[in-house]
């Protein structure tokens, strides 16, 4: 008998007509939906007439229930893993039944959908091809000073998107702000009725929420640096801008590249002669 398939499906995040069609199709036909919350999802599969019966897992049990149900994905059964919005695995339960399958040779297999990162990412207007993608903050103290440090780490680089809940929301701007960021985009229940958007400083973003309610995504831009910030040339690019430029004499030569990069004539000119002699 061949294994039956463990199928990791994107549900909306709001708006129910963001589910695909062949998300639809894989929780009609699977004979157990593993949810996060049945509750949550029962509506959601009554919404479309779907009658698969459901199995709850979440963070406090997927460890108890993970042997099961991959004996039943043994015994030829397709299962369909579902968190409450989004895809479940990303900052929700269903990696440890993900990773088990695969260590028991089992075929995963994903069904992509509406995805409250790549909404947010995809209405910020950035150019930039990376973006760095650190989940909810910790609560712990230390766990959030290192948190707070990736953040600090990875905008120099890339975009950092992040989730919070509404009632940790205000902290952690007031976090985010100690970092000197100057700009912030901060998306309230994306796709929703109440969706809302909000941008400035962390500091200028926490006083216009209202209300502080509903799930927030944060996009924080790359951080351009500033000239004062940019890194020292070293003496062999000082010396190749000395090759390029049509006057190479002295002071004159100094002051053209001074300009160029931000640094004291009397610092390029030290270099120069440091060539020269």
């Amino acid at each position: 008998m061949d294994a039956g398939t463990l199928y990791v499906v994107a549900t909306p995040i709001g708006h129910l007509e963001d589910i695909t069609f062949r998300a639809l199709r894989v929780l009609r036909e699977v004979a157990l939906v593993a949810a996060e919350d049945t509750r949550r999802t029962s509506l959601l599969l009554r919404h479309f007439g779907i009658g698969t019966p459901l199995i709850s897992l979440h963070e406090h049990n997927e460890g108890q229930k993970t042997e099961n149900l991959l004996a039943r994905l043994r015994r030829g059964e397709s299962i369909a893993v579902v968190s409450d919005a989004g895809t479940p695995a990303i900052s929700d339960p269903g990696a440890k039944l993900v990773a088990a399958a695969r260590t028991a040779g089992l075929p995963v297999v994903p069904v992509p959908g509406a995805s409250a990162v790549m909404a947010a990412l995809s209405v910020s207007g950035l150019e930039d091809d990376a973006f760095c993608f650190l989940g909810f903050p910790p609560t712990k103290s230390k766990d959030r000073k290192t948190w707070l440090s990736k953040v600090s780490s990875a905008v120099d680089s890339s975009a950092v998107v992040f989730f919070e809940a509404p009632h940790r929301i205000l902290a952690t701007l007031e976090d985010l702000d100690t970092l000197a960021i100057d700009r912030l985009f901060l998306f309230r229940e994306l796709t929703k009725l109440h969706e809302s958007f909000y941008m400035g400083t962390p500091a200028e973003v926490s006083r216009q929420i209202s209300p502080v309610a509903g799930e927030f995504t944060g996009v924080i831009p790359r951080r351009v640096a500033s000239p004062d910030t940019q890194t020292r040339p070293t003496d062999a690019e000082i010396v190749a801008m000395l090759g390029q430029l049509p006057d190479r004499r002295g002071r004159a030569a100094a002051r053209a590249i001074a300009e160029r990069t931000g640094l004291s004539v009397n610092e390029v000119y030290a270099v120069i002669r440091g060539v020269r002699h």
